[in-house]
């Protein structure tokens, strides 16, 4: 009987043991549930986290004042007209020049194309009648009266039928109207070139023109910026970037002027070429006694 309390002693220590250790054990497992229910509650709570998406509409309300700061940026107080109504009489003088020079030279332009092209077509016309004429007379005629070739056919006609019974008729025929022939050609061609000297003078004069007028204006700009005693950029950068303005004028001046010389000078020389073969045949007319 002792054995058996002996027995039941250890036994009942082990039983007290395990229920201390379940005992101790349960309230951690129920702590771990019931923290893990808040993290779970938790989880649908920051769900609704995408709800700041509305910032764009912010930034896009943002948009229309940034708009209107480009838009105000825009409005330049510096320009042509502030030069004009700012700038003093040796400005205004070298915008007149420049003026000047620029209608001037799309004057010149525009009335040579136009007598050119008279005078091609009179040259074809002229092929078609004048060498068609049963005499030089007849021919002449046909001309158109004022063209250059209707001038050079009745100046070698003139020279031909007036050569005896004057001084010239110590000259032998052949020199004479040969002479007055080239004469008359002479004088188309200096019509030809009538102020082409201008447009070279426009082309090669007009960007120093400008730019004196840059270089008055950022002079007169800096006295101001001096006077008033403040250097910063917007202070700087407006009146220097206007008085430029004058060297791209001059520019646009020139430009036109030098490219109209060079196409004009090229078409002179087409005409030139139709007038000199014209006289060169009439000259050999004349000459054969072919009246």
């Amino acid at each position: 009987m002792f054995s058996s309390l002996a027995l039941r002693a250890p036994l009942g220590a082990a039983l007290i043991a395990a229920v201390a250790f379940f005992g101790s054990a349960c309230p951690t497992a129920a702590l771990a549930q019931a923290a893990s229910e808040p993290a779970a509650a938790a989880e649908p709570a920051a769900a609704p986290m995408p709800a700041p998406a509305p910032e764009p509409a912010v930034a896009a309300a943002a948009d229309p004042a940034t708009n209107a700061v480009s838009e105000e940026a825009v409005d330049n107080p510096y320009g042509l007209k502030a030069l004009w109504n700012q700038g003093d009489w040796v400005a205004r003088g070298t915008l007149l020049i420049m003026l000047i020079m620029s209608m001037g030279s799309w004057y010149i332009i525009f009335t040579k194309v136009f007598e050119q092209r008279s005078m091609l077509k009179s040259a074809a016309a002229g092929a078609d009648t004048f060498w068609k004429a049963s005499s030089v007379k007849a021919g002449l005629s046909a001309l158109q009266e004022g063209s250059a070739f209707h001038y050079v056919a009745q100046a070698g006609i003139k020279a031909s039928d007036h050569h005896e019974g004057t001084m010239v008729e110590s000259i032998d025929k052949h020199t004479w109207v040969g002479m007055s022939i080239d004469r008359a050609a002479g004088s188309v061609q200096s019509r030809l070139t009538d102020g082409m000297a201008f447009l070279a003078t426009v082309g090669s004069t007009a960007p120093f023109v400008g730019l004196f007028g840059t270089v008055w204006g950022i002079y007169n700009a800096l006295v101001k910026i001096g006077i008033s005693g403040q250097a910063s950029i917007d202070k700087v950068a407006g009146p220097v970037g206007e008085a430029l303005i004058m060297t791209a004028i001059g520019l646009a001046v020139a430009v036109p002027a030098v490219m109209g010389y060079n196409w004009l000078i090229r078409r002179n020389k087409a005409v030139m070429d139709r007038v000199k073969a014209f006289a060169g045949d009439l000259h050999n007319v004349l000459i054969a006694g072919k009246r």
